[in-house]
């Protein structure tokens, strides 16, 4: 193909891609119908990040498809009386090629979303208040944020935090979230709101609230009531802890963002089903536990697990000091940004806690290492069943696309992918097939993971789950 014929190309599909950015900002905003292209969301992005996710459908798939294929679905969808659904057009369209049975595209996408159609859900949203504003609480801001207003999902309402020394406190704490050395400047616009003491985010004022102990707090003074408050401190790890929460006013469930003791550990996608709805106190356990189990419950399903370790190759976190100082932890009060420091980590034994089956079967170490942001867990595993490479990394890459897991778990094949490329990225955990090993009842598996932003969208994740807004995903896989 010539080079006007590639370019004319490139432009014919970037004129189709801005056709599709207010179709899929509409069904966002009015019927809070969330479209992705094999589970990338693509609300609220760029003609070049749209295009992009269509892209990466031929690394998965094999199969070229572009917005030429995916703009008719979605002129489809928004016609319909489609309400509060995640629908993945790519998907659709995919499956029109191998089984449309005679149906045109219309039919076709009518019969898939049928039972998406009718009159919307008219509840409430749910109050969010953010207890802690570090890394997690400013994640978990942004991603709120980018949800506001959409159906009956959750509302973030307030922050709370502990009144700092400078004078200017609000306008410190709106600059964090304002830009972020590892996820980049915040999408939109901040402003501080000094009489009513908020920060207001595209729209949404957040309430700052400052205060030392959760159960001196009156919510329902700020108009907030029935509340998650998801705990982002990590100073409170416990029940009885936890407890002081729902002694304020307004408080009605509590979620915590750390491993929690005498209360329900929780990974989204594997035992999100155990909560029950009179669980007040409840756990989205560490970012290393949500990245290692969804990839283990996969491998225990299908070849069983006898035993293996788990060793977490770790970002440094605020946990350590910057230069060499007194730490309560051994080797953590050595210079993060300077060392790899071998340290302990909870997460193997805490898999038990999601996944039963595998008690005392897992061990574990990690490595800090001097980088910001995006981790690593190798699975070191003897199997029940035997499995080859090429075996195990096609049953992953369908856990990814097709599963009940294809939130938790992506995958990735490039030859030249290092960890800054997975910052950002929405799964809980990416297998890294080339990296992979598998002989025998042996296996070793590579899974990297933003254990700040990958986390985070567990989070969510669980929030929805709790507060019952979680959308229905279409195309129902088989």
């Amino acid at each position: 193909m010539s080079q006007e014929l590639i370019l004319a190309d490139w432009n014919a599909r970037e004129s189709i891609t801005e056709a599709m950015i207010p179709l899929i900002g509409r069904l966002y905003r009015e019927r809070n119908v969330e479209i992705s292209v094999y589970g990338r969301v693509i609300v609220k992005r760029s003609v070049i990040d749209i295009i992009k996710a269509h892209r990466f459908v031929r690394q998965v798939e094999g199969e070229e498809l572009s917005v030429v294929d995916t703009f008719p679905v979605l002129e489809i969808v928004s016609e319909l009386d489609v309400h509060n659904a995640h629908i993945d057009i790519a998907k659709l369209a995919i499956k029109f090629r191998a089984d449309a049975q005679g149906r045109d595209l219309k039919q076709f996408v009518s019969d898939e979303l049928a039972v998406t159609t009718g009159p919307a859900d008219d509840r409430n949203p749910t109050d969010v208040v953010l207890y802690g504003f570090g890394r997690i609480g400013r994640i978990l801001t942004r991603q709120l944020v980018d949800r506001a207003g959409v159906g009956h999902s959750l509302r973030l309402r307030a922050i709370v935090v502990r009144k700092g020394k400078a004078d200017n406190d609000l306008e410190k704490r709106a600059s964090l979230l304002r830009r972020d050395s590892v996820h980049g400047s915040f999408k939109g616009t901040i402003q501080v709101d000094e009489e009513n003491q908020a920060i207001v985010a595209n729209g949404v004022s957040i309430k700052v609230i400052f205060a030392d102990k959760p159960e001196d707090i009156d919510y329902t003074a700020y108009g907030i009531d029935n509340a998650l408050v998801i705990d982002n401190t990590g100073m409170f790890r416990d029940a009885e802890a936890m407890s002081r929460h729902l002694q304020a006013k307004g408080a009605a469930k509590v979620l915590l963002t750390a491993p929690g003791k005498n209360m329900k550990n929780v990974v989204m996608g594997v035992n999100h089903n155990d909560i029950a709805p009179e669980d007040t106190i409840l756990s989205a356990a560490s970012c290393t536990t949500n990245a290692i189990v969804p990839v283990l419950k996969s491998l225990q399903d299908k070849y069983g697990i006898e035993n293996g370790h788990v060793e977490t190759v770790h970002s440094y976190t605020n946990d350590q000091n910057l230069i060499d100082n007194y730490h309560k932890g051994s080797r953590r009060g050595r210079a993060a940004a300077l060392n790899m420091v071998l340290t302990e980590t909870g997460a193997a034994k805490a898999v038990s806690k999601a996944l039963p089956e595998l008690e005392g079967k897992l061990t574990g170490n990690a490595i800090r290492v001097p980088t910001p942001n995006v981790s690593m867990a190798i699975l070191n595993l003897n199997l029940k069943s035997e499995t080859n490479r090429d075996e195990l990394n096609d049953y992953l890459r369908y856990i990814a696309l097709h599963s009940n897991l294809q939130k938790q778990v992506d995958y990735s094949n490039s030859p030249e992918a290092v960890s800054t490329d997975f910052v950002g990225s929405r799964a809980a955990g990416v297998v890294d097939a080339l990296a992979t090993i598998a002989e025998g009842n042996r296996c070793v598996l590579y899974v990297w993971y933003d254990n700040e932003y990958g986390y985070s969208c567990q989070v969510i994740r669980m929030a929805q789950h709790i507060c019952q807004c979680t959308l229905k995903t279409f195309p129902v896989e088989a």
